[in-house]
């Protein structure tokens, strides 16, 4: 099991077209993926389980990765938020 704590960083937050780009790359992996924020858990790999969390600028949201690629999945991901999604 990995673990990454991020903060979101762009202005939007995970709103729909971020939370969509997330779960595409979320998908591209094996592991399991929960993300957890505000005292909330959720399926990483489901948009609707991101969305209902209303994660906006500057929230710290802990990514926890386990399965065979769990350490690619959390990299790749913490970096693609870090990055702020482009925008």
């Amino acid at each position: 099991m990995v673990k990454r704590k991020v903060v979101v960083t762009n202005a939007s937050g995970l709103h729909a077209r971020p939370a969509s780009t997330f779960v595409k790359e979320a998908k591209k992996y094996k592991c399991s993926l929960t993300i957890k924020t505000k005292g909330k858990e959720k399926d990483g790999k489901s948009i609707m389980g991101i969305l209902s969390c209303a994660i906006c600028q500057n929230t710290e949201i802990e990514l926890v990765c386990d399965g065979e690629d769990e350490e690619a999945a959390a990299d790749a991901l913490a970096e693609l938020i870090e990055s702020g999604f482009g925008e």
